[in-house]
């Protein structure tokens, strides 16, 4: 009886200071600021799939030059990917079909792109996605920006 009593303790502080870290890692994520909830889908077919299949919640921060992007849902440091703005291409713009609008958050805006070869698709409210194109378009002089 007191070994189930201290195994079930064990499991409650075990998932207490889990939960606690998890929070701590958006903490320190956000604090830096320049942050905004980003769905990401990478390496994505020609044409678009409605079916939400793919589709990974994260965050993403400005970082100089580049964007890196956080799996919402993971104990790492480290951002997932890193898009460097003189890589991206934004190629279309649309709103999410079909059952995509329940793997993403409410009034996403899907954004396709490529960056470096590789296609790809990130799904942010209105607001994030004027302030990523803003972002984009405010490169320093003589960089290339393709923003459709």
């Amino acid at each position: 009886m007191v070994l189930a009593l201290l195994v079930c303790g064990l499991v409650v502080v075990l998932v207490a200071v889990g939960l606690f870290v998890f929070g701590l890692r958006r903490r320190l994520i956000q604090r830096s600021g320049g942050t905004f909830d980003c769905s990401l889908r990478w390496n994505v077919a020609e044409e678009p799939d409605t079916t939400g299949k793919g589709w990974v919640y994260g965050v993403a921060r400005y970082s100089g030059d580049r964007i890196n992007w956080f799996r919402v849902f993971s104990y790492a440091p480290r951002p997932r990917r890193s898009l460097e703005r003189s890589a991206i291409e934004v190629r279309a713009r649309r709103a999410p079909e079909g059952e995509e609008e329940l793997a993403l958050l409410s009034d996403s805006v899907v954004l396709g792109c490529v960056h470096n070869g590789t296609r790809l698709e990130l799904a942010m409210s209105e607001d994030a996605l004027t302030g990523f194109l803003a972002w984009l378009e405010a490169a320093p002089p003589g960089q290339r920006v393709n923003v459709a």
